[in-house]
Protein backbone atom coordinates (compact mmCIF):
# COMPACT_ATOMS: atom_id res chain seq x y z
CA UNK A 1 0.00 0.00 0.00
CA UNK A 2 1.24 3.47 -0.84
CA UNK A 3 0.59 5.36 2.40
CA UNK A 4 1.73 8.78 1.22
CA UNK A 5 -0.49 8.89 -1.86
CA UNK A 6 -3.53 7.87 0.17
CA UNK A 7 -2.83 10.52 2.80
CA UNK A 8 -2.48 13.14 0.06
CA UNK A 9 -5.81 12.02 -1.48
CA UNK A 10 -7.55 12.27 1.89
CA UNK A 11 -6.04 15.70 2.48
CA UNK A 12 -7.28 16.91 -0.90
CA UNK A 13 -10.77 15.49 -0.21
CA UNK A 14 -10.88 17.54 2.98
CA UNK A 15 -9.64 20.64 1.16
CA UNK A 16 -6.60 21.03 3.41
CA UNK A 17 -3.16 22.33 2.55
CA UNK A 18 -0.07 20.51 3.78
CA UNK A 19 0.44 23.35 6.24
CA UNK A 20 -3.10 23.00 7.64
CA UNK A 21 -2.70 19.24 8.02
CA UNK A 22 0.66 19.77 9.72
CA UNK A 23 -0.92 22.19 12.21
CA UNK A 24 -3.82 19.86 12.97
CA UNK A 25 -1.51 16.90 13.55
CA UNK A 26 1.21 18.92 15.36
CA UNK A 27 3.85 18.14 12.73
CA UNK A 28 5.83 20.24 10.27
CA UNK A 29 4.81 21.00 6.72
CA UNK A 30 8.11 19.44 5.58
CA UNK A 31 7.29 16.17 7.36
CA UNK A 32 3.83 16.05 5.71
CA UNK A 33 5.46 16.70 2.34
CA UNK A 34 7.93 13.85 2.87
CA UNK A 35 5.18 11.57 4.16
CA UNK A 36 3.01 12.19 1.07
CA UNK A 37 5.96 11.40 -1.19
CA UNK A 38 6.78 8.23 0.80
CA UNK A 39 10.22 9.62 1.68
CA UNK A 40 9.69 8.91 5.38
CA UNK A 41 7.88 6.25 7.36
CA UNK A 42 5.84 7.57 10.28
CA UNK A 43 5.52 5.85 13.62
CA UNK A 44 2.14 4.32 14.43
CA UNK A 45 1.41 7.21 16.82
CA UNK A 46 2.32 9.84 14.21
CA UNK A 47 0.29 8.11 11.48
CA UNK A 48 -2.63 7.80 13.89
CA UNK A 49 -2.47 11.56 14.63
CA UNK A 50 -2.34 12.43 10.91
CA UNK A 51 -5.29 10.15 10.16
CA UNK A 52 -7.27 11.58 13.08
CA UNK A 53 -6.67 15.06 11.65
CA UNK A 54 -8.02 13.71 8.35
CA UNK A 55 -11.16 12.38 10.01
CA UNK A 56 -10.34 8.68 9.84
CA UNK A 57 -8.67 5.94 11.86
CA UNK A 58 -5.92 3.39 11.33
CA UNK A 59 -8.54 0.66 10.91
CA UNK A 60 -10.49 2.54 8.26
CA UNK A 61 -7.35 3.69 6.47
CA UNK A 62 -6.00 0.17 6.08
CA UNK A 63 -9.32 -1.55 5.47
CA UNK A 64 -9.28 -3.21 2.08
CA UNK A 65 -12.33 -2.27 0.13
CA UNK A 66 -13.95 -4.79 -2.14
CA UNK A 67 -14.03 -3.24 -5.57
CA UNK A 68 -17.60 -2.87 -6.79
CA UNK A 69 -18.38 -4.36 -10.17
CA UNK A 70 -19.42 -1.60 -12.58
CA UNK A 71 -19.33 -3.47 -15.90
CA UNK A 72 -21.69 -6.38 -16.50
CA UNK A 73 -21.54 -8.81 -19.41
CA UNK A 74 -24.06 -11.26 -20.80
CA UNK A 75 -22.58 -14.07 -18.68
CA UNK A 76 -23.33 -12.00 -15.52
CA UNK A 77 -27.05 -11.75 -16.29
CA UNK A 78 -29.62 -13.78 -14.39
CA UNK A 79 -32.40 -15.04 -16.63
CA UNK A 80 -35.93 -16.14 -15.89
CA UNK A 81 -38.30 -17.62 -18.50
CA UNK A 82 -42.03 -17.63 -17.96
CA UNK A 83 -43.41 -19.83 -20.73
CA UNK A 84 -47.05 -19.45 -19.64
CA UNK A 85 -46.72 -15.68 -20.06
CA UNK A 86 -44.56 -15.86 -23.22
CA UNK A 87 -41.93 -13.78 -21.46
CA UNK A 88 -38.22 -13.87 -20.72
CA UNK A 89 -36.74 -11.54 -18.08
CA UNK A 90 -33.01 -10.81 -17.80
CA UNK A 91 -31.69 -9.08 -14.70
CA UNK A 92 -28.78 -7.29 -16.36
CA UNK A 93 -27.27 -6.01 -13.10
CA UNK A 94 -26.95 -8.94 -10.69
CA UNK A 95 -28.08 -8.29 -7.10
CA UNK A 96 -29.66 -4.97 -8.11
CA UNK A 97 -32.00 -5.30 -5.13
CA UNK A 98 -29.26 -3.67 -3.04
CA UNK A 99 -29.16 -0.68 -5.41
CA UNK A 100 -31.57 2.20 -5.92
CA UNK A 101 -32.53 1.09 -9.43
CA UNK A 102 -33.22 -2.27 -11.02
CA UNK A 103 -32.83 -2.54 -14.81
CA UNK A 104 -34.43 -5.61 -16.40
CA UNK A 105 -34.65 -6.66 -20.06
CA UNK A 106 -38.03 -8.09 -21.02
CA UNK A 107 -38.37 -10.13 -24.22
CA UNK A 108 -41.96 -10.90 -25.20
CA UNK A 109 -42.99 -13.71 -27.51
CA UNK A 110 -45.96 -13.06 -29.80
CA UNK A 111 -48.91 -12.45 -27.42
CA UNK A 112 -46.55 -12.49 -24.41
CA UNK A 113 -47.27 -10.31 -21.38
CA UNK A 114 -46.12 -9.54 -17.85
CA UNK A 115 -48.13 -10.30 -14.77
CA UNK A 116 -50.11 -7.37 -13.35
CA UNK A 117 -47.94 -5.35 -11.00
CA UNK A 118 -49.48 -3.64 -7.99
CA UNK A 119 -48.90 0.00 -7.02
CA UNK A 120 -45.93 0.97 -4.87
CA UNK A 121 -44.01 4.13 -4.01
CA UNK A 122 -41.35 4.58 -6.62
CA UNK A 123 -40.67 5.34 -10.26
CA UNK A 124 -40.54 3.29 -13.44
CA UNK A 125 -38.93 3.91 -16.79
CA UNK A 126 -39.23 1.78 -19.90
CA UNK A 127 -37.58 1.93 -23.32
CA UNK A 128 -38.86 -0.13 -26.25
CA UNK A 129 -35.79 -1.65 -27.88
CA UNK A 130 -37.69 -3.51 -30.60
CA UNK A 131 -41.24 -4.30 -31.60
CA UNK A 132 -44.35 -2.69 -30.16
CA UNK A 133 -45.93 -3.02 -26.72
CA UNK A 134 -49.19 -2.15 -25.06
CA UNK A 135 -48.73 -0.58 -21.62
CA UNK A 136 -51.83 -0.85 -19.46
CA UNK A 137 -51.87 1.57 -16.51
CA UNK A 138 -55.07 1.29 -14.52
CA UNK A 139 -57.73 1.24 -17.23
CA UNK A 140 -55.71 3.31 -19.72
CA UNK A 141 -54.00 1.72 -22.70
CA UNK A 142 -50.81 3.14 -24.24
CA UNK A 143 -49.14 1.77 -27.37
CA UNK A 144 -45.37 2.28 -27.66
CA UNK A 145 -43.16 1.47 -30.65
CA UNK A 146 -39.43 0.94 -31.03
CA UNK A 147 -37.50 3.92 -29.69
CA UNK A 148 -40.32 5.22 -27.50
CA UNK A 149 -40.24 5.40 -23.72
CA UNK A 150 -42.52 5.54 -20.72
CA UNK A 151 -41.95 7.07 -17.31
CA UNK A 152 -44.46 6.72 -14.53
CA UNK A 153 -45.09 6.75 -10.82
CA UNK A 154 -46.53 3.26 -10.22
CA UNK A 155 -49.54 4.38 -8.22
CA UNK A 156 -51.89 2.17 -10.27
CA UNK A 157 -51.83 -1.47 -11.32
CA UNK A 158 -50.05 -2.00 -14.62
CA UNK A 159 -48.85 -4.63 -17.03
CA UNK A 160 -47.28 -4.84 -20.46
CA UNK A 161 -48.41 -6.93 -23.41
CA UNK A 162 -46.68 -7.55 -26.72
CA UNK A 163 -48.58 -5.69 -29.43
CA UNK A 164 -46.41 -6.94 -32.29
CA UNK A 165 -46.65 -9.90 -34.65
CA UNK A 166 -43.24 -11.14 -33.48
CA UNK A 167 -40.92 -10.56 -30.52
CA UNK A 168 -40.78 -7.27 -28.64
CA UNK A 169 -38.08 -6.22 -26.24
CA UNK A 170 -37.99 -3.48 -23.59
CA UNK A 171 -35.59 -2.23 -20.96
CA UNK A 172 -37.61 -1.59 -17.79
CA UNK A 173 -36.00 0.20 -14.85
CA UNK A 174 -37.63 0.49 -11.44
CA UNK A 175 -36.68 2.60 -8.47
CA UNK A 176 -36.64 1.07 -5.91
CA UNK A 177 -36.11 -2.48 -7.24
CA UNK A 178 -39.44 -4.20 -7.75
CA UNK A 179 -38.94 -7.34 -9.88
Amino acid sequence: MVIGENIKNLRHKMGLTQEELAERSELTKGFISQLERDLTSPSIDTLSNVLEALGTSLGEFFKTKKEEQIIFKKEDYFEGSYDKLGLKMEWIVPNAQKNSMEPVLFTFDKDGETKEYTPYEGEEFGYVLEGEIKLMVGNKEHVLKTGETFYLMPDESRYIKNNFNGKSKILWITNPPNF
